[in-house]
């Protein structure tokens, strides 16, 4: 019975970890938009790999037995853990591993305040990468932990940036958004620009099939036009050997000269 009410006793003080901090993914429009176009572009980015996590606004603790101290990355990489549901990242379970790489989209209300805090915490917790981009103004800056450092610094140049863990590009011209491109080349699309993608690439297939059956239908025509004009040289041999047959039938030798 001791034991029983123990057992029971210990259920009803568990700590428990919300899944929900009660703040809305993005304030706005263009602020969601570019959320999604990050997380989705990271998902088809390591889709093949079964041994990374991608999270697009997901809660994550840090510490066991601590319910109060999270955070929720915009988008976050954990680098050896499997995918699958979460309610939260809850790192103790994780294998101790943080999420190596984050991202931050801002919006009008985010104050540099708001965002040196979360720098400071993400530093604190073992982000190897920060990223922080703000659409309205096109910029984009970033952090790194080197090998050996406690600390992560600034990028000085994220023009042309490579990002170690990632392998991706950011390219930035004045005045324009943001791209961000996958080591093969390709760019973080929208779900729009992906549709649209989807139906261009139809199209094309549709063009390359009607190309591949117009060739088929000229090759058709060729062969065709080539086994007449051997039908016809047949017929012009047949009757030159009648004509000769007659010659020589009359005495006169078709290969004597005239």
């Amino acid at each position: 019975m001791a034991v029983q009410t123990s057992a029971l006793l210990h259920e009803a003080i568990a700590i428990v970890y919300p899944s929900s901090d009660g703040k809305p993914m993005a304030d706005n429009t263009l602020q969601f938009e570019w959320i999604m176009t990050v997380k989705g572009g990271l998902d088809v980015l390591f889709a093949n790999d079964p041994n990374v996590f991608v999270a697009g606004d997901l809660l994550w603790y840090p510490f066991e037995g601590d319910n109060t101290t999270c955070i929720a990355p915009d988008a976050l990489v954990a680098f050896g853990r499997p995918k699958g549901y979460r309610a939260s990242y809850l790192q103790w379970r994780e294998g101790g591993i943080a999420p190596q790489v984050v991202f931050e989209i801002l919006s009008p209300g985010n104050s540099r305040r708001e965002m040196q805090e979360k720098l400071e915490r993400y530093d604190r917790y073992g982000v190897e990468e920060f990223y922080v981009y703000n659409p309205y103004k096109f910029i984009v800056e970033g952090w790194l932990r080197a090998a050996g450092k406690d600390r992560i610094r600034p990028i000085k140049l994220m023009e042309g940036w490579v990002s170690p863990r990632l392998g991706v590009q950011f390219r930035m011209r004045k005045g324009e958004p943001l791209k961000i491109y996958r080591p093969d080349g390709r760019r973080f699309l929208t779900f729009l620009e992906l549709e649209a993608k989807g139906d261009f690439a139809e199209l094309e297939r549709q063009r390359a099939e009607q190309r591949a059956g117009q060739a088929e239908q000229r090759a058709g025509q060729a062969e065709h036009r080539a086994g007449q004009a051997e039908l016809d040289l047949d017929r012009e041999r047949q009757r030159a050997d009648r004509f000769a047959a007659l010659l020589r039938a009359s005495g006169i030798d078709p290969n004597s000269a005239a």
